[in-house]
């Protein structure tokens, strides 16, 4: 039996990690100067705080729609046994809902996940899911094993200021404000799908400090599992992404790589962006 694994763009996978894996992805979309943009294909993070910069309206962002999803599940299904879809937190996006009411049409050949994630936290879980469709596993084993792993992984990160996240509706005022005071740097985790506080410190080279620390306790706590990592950023954050690596020269996980963040995500979290996922290698 064969398994073709799709996602969307805010798995943040670029092309040819999922070439190489088989993975297909449904894009977002993007709203800047008045016109929809697919983001990884239309428009990068690159393009959109350009845009920014020249004075165009703050972008949103809106799903696809069950069409596009029913395209891809039906292209899927012609040398696919069965389709699994695995995407972004329901509490940040309705794309999982548009999914999912295009897989009505297929039955149980379409199986829906919620990620309860975004970014890497999903596009680890469609890489592990990729692998065990490889392997010969089956649809529910490896649903049952993307719950193991959403119960254990982990997304830390931090933004330069979190203007982003409150214009898009992602975290309160009160906390935007608390933000940009006295160089206070927020230190924000995805938790049950969404984005809540995780801490706060002062300035960026504590900010880096507090993402090495947490790895290191996390590979720590699952010596016996082993630790998988994967490292992310937006336009701007690559230096402090840099600053992150050198604190963790001596530890050992497997590491993903450096992934930059899509449009998409990159609307919510904005520019200077930096931040780690981490799971368990078994789970």
């Amino acid at each position: 039996m064969t398994i073709a694994i799709i996602t969307d763009s805010t798995s943040d996978l670029g092309p040819d990690l999922r070439s190489q894996n088989g993975i297909r992805s449904v894009p977002l979309y993007v709203l800047l100067g008045g016109k929809m943009h697919k983001d990884g294909l239309d428009i990068t993070p690159a393009d959109l705080f350009r845009g920014l910069k020249e004075g165009k309206k703050t972008p949103s962002t809106s799903q696809p729609s069950p069409a596009e999803f029913t395209a891809v599940y039906r292209e899927a299904l012609e040398t696919a046994d069965q389709v699994l879809s695995i995407h972004i937190s329901g509490q940040l996006s309705g794309t999982v809902g548009s999914a999912r009411l295009a897989a009505q049409e297929f039955g149980d050949r379409v199986t829906v996940v919620d990620s309860r994630s975004v970014s890497m936290g999903l596009g680890m879980q469609v890489l592990r899911a990729a692998q065990r469709a490889r392997e010969g596993r089956s649809v529910p084993e490896i649903v049952a094993e993307l719950e193991r792993v959403a119960q254990q992984a982990d997304i830390r990160f931090t933004v330069d200021t979190l203007d982003f996240l409150r214009i898009n509706g992602r975290i309160g005022g009160a906390a935007a404000l608390l933000g940009g005071l006295l160089n206070i740097k927020p230190i924000l985790v995805v938790k049950n799908g969404r984005v809540e506080a995780g801490g706060r410190v002062r300035g960026h080279k504590k900010a880096m400090q507090d993402i090495v620390d947490h790895v290191r306790r996390y590979v720590e706590t699952h010596q016996q599992q082993g630790t998988r990592a994967a490292f992310l950023a937006t336009v701007g954050g690559e230096d402090y992404l840099r600053e992150v690596r050198a604190g963790l020269s001596g530890v050992s996980f497997e590491d993903l790589g450096d992934h930059s963040l899509g449009a998409v995500v990159a609307t919510h979290a904005g520019p200077g962006t930096v931040g780690v996922t981490l799971e368990p290698v078994t789970a």
